[in-house]
């Protein structure tokens, strides 16, 4: 693959990283707050858009290993083209929400930046960077959509008796 870093593809990276960034955040303020008795209020608002971030990054992740909710019981009992007529309807509809929170995302983005100017209350960062994470990040939420239909509606997958 194109986005391959070390045989590892970069949404797996991303994820590493932001929950290792997490972890690291949240043990510092715990040390402060023992050795110190002092407590980062920052840590708090960055931990926590941290963790949307990584999850929209673990969205993608999920889809492309099949890892979403589903019925399989009643998908497993479908003749191959209804699989794949409802693996295109499926694929279809959970891209079509993801493009509408998008458009939520950034109308909201847009609030922010043009009308609201809110600032974050640690950091006093815009409120509108954190917002940015979700419309970003949602490129490997689509990648795995993709992903994870293709895997379905490739021939091989139907005649080896997989199912996900």
């Amino acid at each position: 693959m194109k986005n391959k870093i070390a045989g590892i593809r970069l949404n797996h990276w991303l994820a590493a990283i932001l929950l290792a960034v997490m972890a690291l955040i949240a043990f510092v303020n715990v040390l402060s707050r023992y050795i110190f008795h002092f407590s980062f209020a920052a840590t708090e608002e960055i931990t926590i858009n941290l963790f949307v971030w990584m999850t929209v990054v673990g969205i993608g992740i999920a889809f492309e290993r099949g890892g979403h909710l589903g019925m399989v019981t009643f998908f497993n009992l479908f003749p191959r083209k209804l699989q794949k007529a409802s693996v295109l309807v499926y694929s279809f509809l959970t891209a079509a929400l993801f493009l509408v929170l998008n458009g939520f995302m950034i109308q909201a983005i847009y609030d922010e930046i043009t009308l609201f100017q809110a600032q974050s209350a640690s950091l006093g960062i815009p409120v509108w960077i954190y917002y940015a994470g979700l419309p970003l990040l949602s490129v490997f939420v689509f990648q795995g959509i993709y992903r994870d239909a293709r895997t379905k509606l490739s021939p091989r997958h139907g005649s080896e008796g997989e199912s996900d």
